[in-house]
């Protein structure tokens, strides 16, 4: 009889021990501080594939969007007035590049702040760069901007080239932060499309600056 409640008593522990350690491994986690993840799904219940909500997501993903996004509206702006006011083809041949390569990208940005509850920064009619968003690195100030409006001819070749060097510079220095604090896959991959992109792009109107 002792040897029968004394095999009952184990089994009963190992039984126990068994679902408190398949309850520990089924529990959830909270995510890392700092980290969140999300799922994007496609119509039909299938993963989208390159859909940035896919993955983890961070602050520093966030903020990358959220900052690019202003960063590259006032870019589209100034390349949009090469169109009537530049004088060398070259220069309005850059300028077009940069707006077609540049809008389609605030488009994924905003898609993906969307995606990951987060909100969009909202700007003004006209582009009011005033406040936090000249404080980013390359941003043209209102004065940079009427200067740059007012401008035509050779003058305003030089004047874009300049400010858009300047402005590339900055982008690819928040570029470099977003690979360095950066987890989301899509994210980084853009961000290193920039580097790329805005680097080759700084060499060339150098190397105009350099010869006009």
């Amino acid at each position: 009889m002792t040897r029968t409640l004394v095999r009952r008593a184990v089994l009963a522990g190992a039984a126990l021990a068994t679902a408190l350690l398949l309850g520990a491994c089924g529990g959830g986690h909270d995510p890392m501080p700092g980290m969140q993840s999300g799922h994007a799904t496609a119509p039909g219940g299938s993963a989208s594939p390159g859909r940035a909500s896919s993955a983890a997501f961070n602050d520093a993903d966030v903020m990358f969007a959220q900052m690019m996004i202003p960063h590259h509206q006032q870019a589209v702006e100034m390349a949009a007035l090469a169109g009537t006011r530049a004088a060398d083809p070259e220069v309005k041949s850059l300028a077009a590049r940069i707006e077609a390569a540049q809008e389609p990208e605030i488009k994924t940005m905003t898609g993906w702040l969307a995606e990951w509850g987060r909100p969009a920064p909202m700007m003004s009619g006209g582009m009011n760069h005033s406040g936090a968003h000249s404080a980013m690195p390359g941003m043209m100030s209102d004065a940079d901007m009427a200067r740059l409006k007012a401008a035509t001819g050779k003058d305003f070749d030089r004047q874009f080239c300049t400010m858009m060097i300047a402005h590339h510079r900055g982008a690819i220095a928040m570029a470099e932060d977003e690979l360095a604090g950066g987890v989301n896959t899509d994210a980084k991959d853009l961000a290193r499309q920039i580097i790329t992109a805005q680097q080759a792009e700084i060499d060339t109107m150098n190397t105009f600056l350099a010869r006009s």
